[in-house]
C-alpha cells in the first residue's frame, strides 16, 4: 500500500496514475506545506497561503479535523476510491492537538491510523482507533532500507501483531527539492530485489 498528498502540484497526476490499480491508497495528510483545502486560520499560513510547518502547535484541533475531511474528499475525487487508511506527513501528529484531530475522523470513518511510537499507539487503542502494533522505518541523512538493514528487521519481528515498515522507495525528484533524494534509489533497489521476496517467503509473513 502507499499514503498519498493530495494538495501539492503533482497530486492531479499522482492519482491518475493509482486509478485502475489495485494498490491501497492512504491518505498521507499534510498540514506541513501547499495551500489547504479548507478554510484555515491566516495566522497558520505563509505569505503565499501555504501551510507553515513551524505554526503546527498552534493549530486548533477542529482545523486539523476540517482538513483533514476536506483532504480525504479530494483523494477520492482524485483516485475514484475512498482511502483505506491514514497517515500524517513528517509524522505532525506527534503534536497532540494534531493526533486529536486526526483520531476524530478515524474513527468516523474507521480508518487504521499509522503510530509511530508507543505513546501515540496507547492514546489510539484507547480511543478505539485500530492502528499498527510495530512501526519500523526513517528518513535521514542517509538510505534507511538497505538490503543488510532489511534482513536485520525481518529476523527480529515480533511472533504477531501488524507491523508498518516506512519506506520511499523511488527516483531521486529532479521538479522537487526534498530531503530524501538519491535514498529512495537505494530503498528501491532493496525492495526489488531477489532477497526481499525470499525472506519474506522465508519468514512467511504476509505483505499488505
Amino acid at each position: 500500500s502507499a499514503t498519498m498528498i493530495v494538495n501539492g502540484p503533482h497530486s492531479e497526476d499522482a492519482g491518475k496514475k493509482v486509478a485502475g490499480t489495485a494498490l491501497g491508497i492512504g491518505l498521507h495528510l499534510n498540514l506541513a506545506r501547499w495551500a489547504p483545502l479548507s478554510k484555515v486560520p491566516r495566522y497558520l499560513l505563509g505569505p503565499e497561503g501555504g501551510f507553515l510547518e513551524e505554526k503546527i502547535v498552534e493549530v486548533p484541533v477542529e482545523v486539523v479535523e476540517t482538513e483533514t475531511l476536506a483532504q480525504l474528499e479530494r483523494l477520492k475525487a482524485l483516485t475514484g476510491r475512498a482511502a483505506s487508511h491514514l497517515d500524517v506527513h513528517k509524522h505532525l501528529h506527534r503534536h497532540p492537538q494534531v493526533l486529536e484531530g486526526v483520531a476524530r475522523v478515524a474513527i468516523r470513518h474507521r480508518l487504521p491510523l499509522r503510530s509511530v511510537d508507543p505513546g501515540m499507539r496507547r492514546a489510539l487503542k484507547e480511543l478505539g482507533v485500530v492502528t499498527n502494533d510495530v512501526f519500523i522505518g526513517e528518513a535521514g541523512a542517509q538510505a534507511y532500507w538497505t538490503v543488510e538493514r532489511l534482513r536485520t528487521h525481518l529476523w527480529a519481528l515480533p511472533a504477531e501483531g501488524t507491523v508498518e515498515l516506512m519506506c520511499h522507495p523511488g527516483y531521486a525528484p529532479i521538479t522537487l527539492k526534498s530531503g530524501y533524494s538519491a535514498q529512495r534509489e537505494v530503498e528501491l533497489s532493496t525492495f526489488l530485489s531477489e532477497q526481499a521476496r525470499d525472506w519474506l517467503e522465508a519468514r512467511e509473513l504476509s505483505p499488505t
